[in-house]
């Protein structure tokens, strides 16, 4: 059987977990805390997929027809 990962599927954003420093330039661009950001729980199997622990950032790329690329981030938690 043919292991098939989840982020190779045309629907499934890029995901990516943030380094420290890049996390840190996000949160004082928008001068919030890391808990203030939205959440992604831990159990989701992209989260899985890409190894992303609990406390880690991470940062999605979609496309977007009027911005080109969106970028969002999300706390993993529990």
């Amino acid at each position: 059987m043919r292991n098939i990962s989840l982020l190779d599927h045309e629907l499934i954003p890029k995901h990516e977990i943030l380094a420290t420093d890049e996390l840190q330039t996000v949160l004082n661009h928008y001068q919030i805390d890391k808990e203030q950001l939205p959440k992604i729980k831990s159990s989701d199997p992209i989260i899985q997929e890409i190894g992303a622990l609990e406390g880690d950032v991470v940062k999605i790329i979609r496309k977007s027809q009027t911005a080109g690329e969106g970028l969002y981030y999300r706390l993993v938690i529990k």
